[in-house]
C-alpha cells in the first residue's frame, strides 16, 4: 500500500472501526491496530497520524489497555477520543477523575481557535459516552472544549501535535464531527487525501492473488451484495481458478434461487453450481426454535455443504465468504460482547478443511456497495435488500417449518412490492417480513380464524451499526396490510416494528 495512512489503535471501543471508516471516507487510508501492536513496528511503519480509540475501562485499572507513552514523541501527530483521551492526558501527568456520567448529546463550548475546531461556531452538539473525565490536562496542554459536567472535553499541545477530545467525533450525532477529524488528518497531519475505493479493489485484488496463488477456491455466493461483490473480485483475480457454489437451502426469498442462478450465469465467466439442498437443511433445522441453535446449525451445514462439493471438484484449499465488519463486531471481538453469532463468523465449526479468503471483512455495507460499482457489477445489484445468510430462518421467529416459510416468502414479497411501487426502495436502508411464533383470533367473513401475525419491519442507517425505524406513510403500510391478510392464507394480523438499534438488533433473530 503506498497511500498515505493514518493508524487508528484500537482500545477495545464500539466505535473503533466506524473511526476507520471515517478516515476512509475522508480519502485517507487508515488501518486499525490492536494496543499490543509494538511500538517498533509502528515507528517502521510511517504513519501520517495516530488515532487513539475510545474504550470501557478507567486508567487507573491496571488490567485496563495501556501503552508506552513513547509513542507520544514519535513526532506523529496524535488524537486521542474518549478513553483514548483519557489515556494521553493519564500518561503525560494530566489528572483523570471519576465524574457524573454523561451519555448522549451534549453542547459543548469550542474554541474556534484550536486546529480541530476552526471555522466552527462556539457551540456544538457532540455525543458523550463516558464516566471518567479529565479534570486537569497535563503541562503543555490548554483546554480547547468543555460542558457543563466536563471541564476539559478537548485539550491540545499545538507544538507537539497532541490533540485530544472526550466525545466522540466519529458519529453522526456529534454534528460537525467529520469537519473536526478532517482538520486534524489535514491541517494537523498534512494529509493530502490519496485513497479512493479504486485504491482498495486494486490493493485487495493483489492481496487476493498473492494469497490464493495458483491454488483453487471456492466461494460461499449467496447472490446478496456482500458475496456477490468478493465473488467478483477474486474472479479478478484469480480467475477461473474460483468455483462459485450457490447454496439454495429453502430459506431464500421468494424466486430468489432462479434469479441469482441467471443474473450470474449469464453475466459473469465464473464456474457456478447451484447446489438443492432444501431438506437437508429443513432436516437439520426440524424442531428447532433458539436464534442461536439456528445460526451454528446453519453455519456448521454451509460447511459441509461446501466441503462435500469440494471433494466432488477435486483438490480445494481456500473458502472465500463475503463476511462483513459488521457481521465481525456483532459476534463478539476481543472486548465487544458477543450480541449475535453469525453463520458465516460465529457460527463456523471448529473444525473445518478449508482455509478462510475474506476479502470484505473490513468494510461497512455503504463501502461493499462503492466496492461494487468500482468492480463493474450492475447497479440493481449492488442496491439489492441485504439479506440474512442464514436466511429466512432468522425471520420464521420459532420452529421452521415449510408452512410457515411459504406463507413468509409470499408475505416479504408483498411488502418489497409495495415499497417498490412507492418509490422508496432507496430511502429505506433494509425492509423484510417477519413471521412470529403467536397466534391470534381473527374474523374473515363471518368466521372466527385463529393464524400467524406478521411483523414488517424497515429501518434507515449509514453503517448498520445504529438504525431507526423508517417512516414509512401509513397508507402504503395500509397496503401492505390490506394485502397480506387477504392474499396470504394463514394470517390474520400485520404489525409494524417501531424500534430503534439499539436497543433492537435490525433483524428479529
Amino acid at each position: 500500500m503506498n497511500n498515505e495512512t493514518v493508524l487508528v489503535l484500537d482500545f477495545g471501543g464500539q466505535y473503533n472501526q466506524l473511526i476507520a471508516r471515517r478516515v476512509r471516507e475522508a480519502g485517507v487510508y487508515s488501518v486499525v491496530k490492536s494496543y499490543k501492536t509494538p511500538l517498533a513496528e509502528i515507528q517502521e511503519a510511517g504513519y501520517k497520524g495516530i488515532i487513539f480509540t475510545g474504550g470501557p475501562n478507567s486508567v487507573y485499572d491496571e488490567a485496563s489497555p495501556h501503552y508506552p507513552k513513547e509513542i507520544l514523541s514519535l513526532g506523529v501527530p496524535v488524537l486521542g477520543i474518549c478513553y483514548g483521551a483519557q489515556l494521553m492526558a493519564w500518561m503525560l501527568g494530566g489528572q483523570v477523575v471519576s465524574a457524573e456520567r454523561e451519555y448522549g448529546s451534549t453542547t459543548a463550548s469550542v474554541d474556534a481557535g484550536s486546529a480541530l475546531f476552526r471555522g466552527l461556531d462556539a457551540e456544538q452538539q457532540c455525543w458523550m459516552s463516558h464516566t471518567d473525565c479529565i479534570a486537569a490536562p497535563p503541562e503543555g496542554f490548554r483546554i480547547t472544549a468543555a460542558t457543563p459536567h466536563c471541564p476539559c472535553a478537548a485539550m491540545e499541545n499545538e507544538e507537539k501535535k497532541l490533540y485530544a477530545v472526550q466525545f466522540h467525533p466519529e458519529v453522526n450525532h456529534t454534528t460537525r464531527g467529520a469537519e473536526m477529524l478532517r482538520h486534524f488528518l489535514f491541517d494537523v497531519c498534512g494529509c493530502k487525501g490519496d485513497w479512493q475505493m479504486s485504491s482498495f479493489v486494486e490493493d485487495s485484488v493483489a492481496k487476493i492473488r498473492e494469497q490464493i496463488g495458483s491454488r483453487r477456491v471456492l466461494c460461499a455466493l449467496s447472490g446478496g451484495v456482500d458475496s456477490s461483490v468478493a465473488a467478483v473480485m477474486v474472479a479478478k483475480a484469480v480467475g477461473r481458478q474460483l468455483t462459485c457454489i450457490f447454496v439454495d437451502h429453502g430459506l431464500l426469498r421468494k424466486d430468489e434461487g432462479d434469479m441469482v442462478e441467471k443474473m450470474f450465469t449469464e453475466n459473469y465467466d465464473i464456474h457456478f453450481i447451484r447446489v438443492n439442498a432444501q431438506d437437508r437443511f429443513l432436516g437439520k433445522l426440524a424442531g428447532v426454535s433458539d436464534p442461536e441453535a439456528k445460526r451454528k446449525i446453519i453455519g456448521e451445514e454451509f460447511i459441509r455443504v461446501f466441503e462435500d462439493e469440494a471433494n466432488k471438484l477435486g483438490e480445494i484449499d481456500y473458502l472465500v465468504q463475503g463476511t462483513i465488519y459488521p457481521d465481525v463486531i456483532e459476534s463478539g471481538s476481543d472486548k465487544a460482547a458477543v450480541i449475535k453469532s453469525h453463520h458465516n463468523v460465529g457460527g463456523l465449526p471448529e473444525r473445518m478443511n478449508l482455509r478462510l479468503c475474506e476479502p470484505l471483512r473490513d468494510l461497512f455495507k455503504d463501502e461493499v456497495r462503492r466496492a461494487g460499482l468500482e468492480l463493474g457489477l450492475p447497479y440493481d445489484m449492488v442496491w439489492r435488500q441485504p439479506f440474512p445468510g442464514p436466511g429466512l430462518a432468522v425471520r420464521c421467529i420459532g420452529a421452521v417449518t415449510r408452512e410457515r416459510l411459504d406463507i413468509l416468502r409470499e408475505a416479504d414479497a408483498i411488502f418489497r412490492e409495495e415499497v417498490a411501487k412507492a418509490g422508496l426502495e432507496r430511502d429505506i436502508s433494509q425492509y423484510f417480513a417477519v413471521i412470529t411464533d403467536m397466534r391470534s383470533v381473527g374474523v374473515m367473513g363471518d368466521s372466527r380464524t385463529y393464524d400467524y401475525t406478521i411483523a414488517l419491519r424497515a429501518v434507515t442507517t449509514t453503517d448498520f451499526m445504529t438504525a431507526d425505524w423508517a417512516r414509512i406513510p401509513l397508507d402504503i403500510l395500509a397496503a401492505v396490510s390490506n394485502r397480506i391478510v387477504n392474499e396470504v392464507q394463514g394470517v390474520n394480523r400485520v404489525v409494524y416494528d417501531i424500534t430503534s438499534k439499539p436497543p433492537a438488533t435490525i433483524e428479529w433473530e
